[in-house]
């Protein structure tokens, strides 16, 4: 198990009910983690309208999930 920091922004935030959270997990890179929250919590945004960033830089999805990182799950934004 690997432990990582995890913030969620916009529509995430609200399906998923928080900000941020510190969370074990057996996902060995950042696309199987973010299968794992969306089968847990019901996002509706498919991988593909997603990005991540982990440790404050864009990351490819087949990144390796190292313990300690920090993971920001970016959907879309609208405004101006």
């Amino acid at each position: 198990m690997t432990s990582v920091q995890l913030h969620y922004f916009a529509l995430l935030r609200e399906q998923r009910g928080l900000s941020s959270e510190v969370l074990a997990t057996s996902a060995t890179d950042a696309a199987a983690l973010y299968a794992e929250l969306s089968a847990r919590h019901g996002f509706t945004l498919p991988i593909d309208r997603v990005r991540v960033a982990i440790n404050g830089e864009f990351a490819p999805w087949n990144t390796p999930l190292l313990e300690g990182a920090e993971l920001v799950f970016i959907p879309p934004v609208a405004g101006g």
